[in-house]
């Protein structure tokens, strides 16, 4: 699930990602065009309702492309994207925009 919310002046767009907690059992990372697609940079974190969330500042009216890493080894994408864009790998990338 993604929820976008907009600084009162709309200078920057706070994305929640959020995972089922069925999904990973030891960690999830999101991992995209927002961290030069590092595994390791932003690793999210269990909510008070036992599911996996991260929420990043973004700049808005951009798209980035992203998906999540689950236990260290398997990549899913977002049920709730804005869309999703075939990637090198012979898959797809999930992509959000944080459009007006």
């Amino acid at each position: 699930m993604i929820s976008k919310a907009y600084t009162p002046k709309r200078t920057i767009c706070k994305v929640t990602f959020t995972v089922p907690g069925e999904w990973a059992d030891e960690g999830v990372n999101l991992v995209g065009d927002f961290n030069d697609w590092d595994e390791a940079s932003d690793p999210m974190e269990k909510n008070k309702k036992g599911n996996w969330e991260l929420t990043l500042r973004l700049k808005p009216e951009s798209t980035y492309k992203f998906r999540y890493l689950l236990d260290g080894d398997k990549w899913e994408n977002d049920d709730a994207a804005d869309r999703y864009e075939a990637n090198e790998f012979g898959s797809e990338d999930s992509v959000v925009v944080t459009g007006k």
